[in-house]
């Protein structure tokens, strides 16, 4: 509290378990209320689950009623009122709230949980504050971090103060692999079963897997086999935990364990991805399984793909990871790789997303926050040249921003959406094709998890389930379809679970809706709908989204594979497609993913001329690479521009 009264910035180093997430922000609450303006305290968080669980519990400590005096805000759903004085929300939810109120005038404190994960948004919100701060003195902002990487945050905010606080964690035992594995999955279920069997003492197993695959591949093979030993071991409750998992699943992780029958020790085996590295702390875990793997998105703007790689965890991640073990008594944490690997092999610190993301959304946030100058924008870690300039063409060609740079009136509508700019842009035009009702419903469908469940033991039966509604131009109008069946059975749970829809999903999907709808409201941009009769309906909807993706188009080549125009790569339509059957020549994608080839995922079929007549600057052929793709372009120009002057001589 000393600290905070005396300096602007503060930086706090607070160890696993020191319950600096939970115990800070009421403190900074009561420094709030005790001064004359009694604004709030907003706490960051870099994910959704953490925002959500880490609201509640605090409400519950400070015997309020979550929403009102403690809320929570991420994408899409607000649990929050006029009374809130403690909000925890994700840190894009700041950003967008500094770009209706640069200032932040709403809050006296501003804290930033978990900065050494070095998200986009948190960096971004760093650089952001940075210049707040210098216009409002009065404003205290508190920089978290779990790691000692705090040197860092402190030269960067002006050698702000720092305050360690260490946590009360017990001695953890480190057991490295004698060997590499060769399948670390295989490894991890082997190492469960083995503590489980042979550890006498009672405490919970963690285990840090990828994926959300492998998560549930993981959970069935322990139950296999766990129920294979019988009687000779203690009872198992394996629980997977991951960000899209239901909120009343995730909170299983907090059940109590089975007990323990005959001298057998019942266990919790929580499998989860790294959200549990720092973000959700669960009492009663003693024994922690690392593979040194987490997922990892990748952005090559040469290509404009975005993968998801499956990549080595740093060491700080690696210590977070232990650090988990001792949380109630001394525990164990067993590395399945060598000492070597750890020593030689893995970088110190996580390498910052900024660095291997793609900026074209955060470039349009930070236009609309007012700042002009990029280049000379301090970013903690400045991103590549290119990465800048391709958001930039991006925003160019989607009329985001003009020739200068400068945002321009469409920019300035597509910014107020919690959206990709592509989609934004596909809302925005979507009154001018009279689709705007059904451009919302595939907007809302393409934000939310995958809508289609495919069990490991019943995809034959999920993939005939699919085909009901499917729709031969495409995903995005399966997606309308599947919405659409979705309200006509009354949002029924039982006929999502007997058709393989994720129920969670699709009310996700109609709450991201019902959030869309009232921001065009807002913003008076009026809902044009045409009739499902009409012969352009469909024709439109496919027009509305060519308006936001035609630069992401893929052309069929003789060969039978498919090119990116103007790219030229060579990608394959992933199996989840349903255009997969009847080979459509020309098709747009949502995504460019790479896992085991190149896969465009998400596609809807489309007609070349659609592209001409809607990015003319984007398709100006002079620039275009020599393919297949192109001289079919430049016949079809020809041709269109024939039909353009006969039709103004017959004016004349």
């Amino acid at each position: 509290m000393k600290l905070l009264s005396e300096h602007q910035t503060i930086v706090l180093v607070g160890e696993t378990g020191s319950g600096k997430t939970t115990q800070i922000p009421q403190w900074c609450v009561e420094f709030c209320l005790g001064s004359e303006k009694k604004l709030a305290v907003a706490c960051t968080q870099p994910r959704r689950v953490a925002a959500m669980s880490v609201a509640a519990r605090v409400a519950e400590e400070m015997d309020v009623k979550l929403g009102e005096e403690v809320g929570y805000s991420i994408r899409f759903e607000s649990c929050a009122s006029n009374k809130t004085v403690l909000k925890y929300l994700t840190d894009g939810m700041l950003l967008r709230e500094a770009m209706t109120d640069h200032k932040l005038s709403a809050y006296g404190v501003l804290i930033l949980d978990e900065v050494h994960e070095r998200t986009l948004a948190t960096d971004i919100l760093m650089g952001v504050l940075k210049q707040l701060i210098v216009n409002r003195p009065d404003l205290k902002i508190v920089i978290m971090s779990a790691t000692l990487d705090a040197g860092k945050f402190q030269t960067y905010f002006e050698n702000a103060p720092l305050l360690k606080i260490p946590g009360r964690t017990h001695p953890v035992e480190i057991f490295y692999a004698s060997e590499p594995e060769n399948d670390y999955l295989e490894a991890a279920v082997r190492t469960v079963i083995q503590i489980h069997e042979q550890e006498k003492e009672e405490g919970d197993i963690l285990l840090f897997l990828t994926g959300q695959e492998e998560i549930d591949e993981a959970c069935q093979k322990i139950e296999r086999e766990v129920k294979c030993l019988g009687s000779s071991v203690g009872e198992v409750a394996c629980i997977p935990l991951y960000s899209s998992l239901p909120p009343a699943q995730q909170q299983k992780i907090f059940d109590p364990r089975p007990p323990t029958r005959n001298g057998k020790v019942g266990r919790k085996v929580i499998v989860s991805t790294n959200i549990a590295e720092t973000s959700l702390t669960i009492d009663g875990v003693v024994f922690v399984i690392d593979p040194g793997f987490a997922k990892q998105k990748v952005y090559n703007p040469r290509t404009r793909e975005e993968s998801l790689l499956v990549s080595p965890i740093s060491k700080a991640s690696a210590q977070q990871r232990a650090g988990r073990a001792g949380r109630t008594k001394p525990g164990k944490c067993f590395r399945l790789y060598t000492d070597r690997s750890f020593k030689k092999e893995m970088p110190d610190q996580t390498y910052p997303e900024i660095l291997r993301s793609n900026l074209s959304s955060i470039i349009l946030n930070l236009k609309r926050l007012g700042i002009q100058d990029l280049v000379h924008f301090d970013f903690m870690d400045p991103p590549a040249p290119e990465t800048l300039m391709r958001a930039l063409e991006l925003l160019n060609y989607l009329g985001a921003l003009d020739d200068e740079g400068e945002l321009t009136e469409i920019g300035a509508l597509m910014a107020e959406f919690p959206l990709d700019p592509q989609l934004s842009k596909i809302l925005i035009t979507s009154r001018e094709f009279k689709c705007s009702e059904e451009v919302l419903t595939i907007t809302s469908m393409l934000s939310v998890p995958q809508c289609f469940l495919r069990p490991p033991d019943q995809k034959r039966a999920a993939d005939d389930a699919k085909l009901k509604f499917a729709h031969v131009d495409g995903d995005h109008l399966t997606l309308l379809n599947v919405y659409r069946a979705f309200k006509d059975k009354d949002e029924d749970p039982q006929w999502c679970y007997e058709n393989f829809i994720n129920y969670r999903s699709m009310k996700a999907a109609e709450n991201a809706r019902g959030q869309l709808s009232r921001i065009m409201d807002r913003l008076q941009l009026n809902r044009a709908s045409s009739d499902l009769s009409a012969r352009d309906y469909y024709v439109n909807i496919r027009k509305a989204i060519v308006s936001g993706f035609f630069m992401q188009v893929a052309h069929l080549e003789r060969g039978g594979h498919y090119l990116t125009i103007k790219d030229n790569q060579e990608v394959y339509l992933h199996p989840s497609s349903i255009s997969l059957d009847h080979k459509p020549e020309w098709l747009i994608y949502n995504e460019f993913v790479l896992t085991s080839r190149k896969y465009i995922r998400t596609v809807l079929v489309i007609k070349p001329e659609w592209l001409l007549e809607q990015a003319p600057d984007y398709y100006d052929l002079d620039n275009f690479p020599a393919c297949e793709a192109k001289r079919k372009l430049q016949i079809l120009k020809h041709k269109l521009d024939i039909l353009q002057s006969r039709s103004s001589i017959g004016q004349v």
